[in-house]
């Protein structure tokens, strides 16, 4: 990344006190374009605050979350296990120091050729949660241990990931007898309550549906020892979210209280562990109302929803903005991204509070966006390059 090149005109006057390492980085920094700066360190902080909280289950980083290479290596440093989607993930996770014991590979839906070449570099966990997919394990790794993903149907997460993944209790229960059939070795079941729960509360009617299942389960002779709790760990946005250790605890005591003395535990925090670790720094190219009885401004950014913030669809995650005009006076207004497609608007239901005096050139720092960013950013929409990613 060009490192010299400013934003024109761009506004870097910031508070005096930085209250992190990424203030004083970003304040002294210059950048060419939208850039998401992580602070490593805090992604370490948060790992042990959770893994603190889980106490005995093994945490598995959701890879999918942020697979900055310098994330990996200090989770792989740290001991941790990763949950990896694709081909590529596993590669990155090898690459950083992890052993293939370490990785499992969650993805229920996987192409036969990346399922033999994860074997063949010695994973030996996979996910599933359809007759054909367990095909396609057997034929491609042969003996290899599976678990099976339940459909979360009760949610109370701001994202539910509802409908694409898992299957009932019923198949679950059919797909055991599958796998064994077929020469696998099923050990388990997996779940995600739904991205974002806040409290860890709201996992309680979950796990009520889902205990019953894996009770059914060992009551038909099935020798469970694997539970994998998924992700759902939250950052902080707009809403007060439980500290991570204490919310890690309560988790667990939940699951212990109706699952009992599981052999193995395993949980996948993705955004809980890398979001707060980032800001994203950016730029408004325009104000602008649509005629002069518009009651908000519109307010243009140098990123949008192809470019990194994805996760504005249906105005599901409300990013915290700050400017080097917050001590102005403010007024609501419709934010959108630069692209030419009329779908790149992020906030217009809920109208952002933003500076009256904001212009173009401002600098725009966007907070905790370390998850599900550079991820979600398309690789030339419009032209627009990725978001570059820095991290120190």
């Amino acid at each position: 990344m060009n490192m010299t090149a400013m934003f024109t005109g761009a506004e870097t006057a910031l508070p005096v006190e930085y209250t992190s390492r990424l203030d004083a980085y970003i304040a002294t920094a210059d950048f060419d374009r939208p850039t998401l700066v992580i602070d490593v360190d805090r992604v370490e902080t948060q790992y042990r605050a959770l893994k603190a909280g889980l106490g005995r289950a093994d945490i598995h980083y959701a890879v999918k979350a942020n697979p900055a290479g310098a994330i990996l290596r200090r989770l792989a440093g740290l001991g941790s296990n990763f949950d990896a989607a694709s081909r590529a993930e596993v590669e990155a996770c090898l690459e950083a120091g992890a052993t293939p014991d370490r990785i499992s590979f969650g993805n229920t839906i996987k192409r036969p050729a990346d399922i033999a070449w994860a074997a063949a570099q010695g994973i030996t966990l996979f996910a599933a949660d359809a007759e054909e997919e367990l095909e396609k394990i057997a034929e491609n790794a042969p003996g290899a241990q599976v678990y099976i993903r339940l459909i979360v149907e009760v949610s109370e997460a701001d994202w539910p990931l509802t409908r694409k993944f898992g299957c009932d209790a019923d198949e679950a229960l059919r797909l055991l007898d599958v796998a064994k059939s077929l020469g696998l070795s099923p050990i388990g079941f997996s779940f995600h309550v739904g991205s974002q729960t806040r409290k860890a509360t709201m996992w309680a009617p979950a796990l009520d549906a889902l205990a019953r299942t894996w009770h059914a389960a060992r009551a038909a002779g099935h020798d469970l020892t694997l539970l994998n709790i998924g992700g759902g760990f939250p950052a902080f946005y707009d809403e007060e979210v439980d500290a991570p250790e204490a919310y890690a605890a309560d988790v667990m005591r939940l699951v212990t209280d109706r699952f009992g003395d599981v052999a193995r535990i395993m949980a996948e925090p993705g955004r809980g562990m890398v979001a707060e670790a980032g800001t994203i720094v950016a730029e408004v190219l325009m104000v602008s109302r649509k005629s002069t009885r518009d009651l908000h401004r519109w307010v243009f950014l140098s990123i949008g929803r192809f470019s990194g913030l994805a996760e504005t669809e249906g105005e599901a995650i409300r990013y915290r903005f700050e400017t080097a005009r917050d001590a102005d006076p403010m007024g609501a207004c419709i934010m959108a991204g630069p692209s030419c497609d009329s779908a790149d608007v992020l906030y217009e239901k809920r109208p952002m509070p933003l500076p009256l005096s904001l212009k173009a050139g401002d600098r725009v720092l966007i907070r905790n966006t370390g998850a599900y960013t550079s991820t979600y950013s398309s690789v030339n929409f419009n032209g627009f390059p990725p978001l570059a990613v820095v991290c120190i």
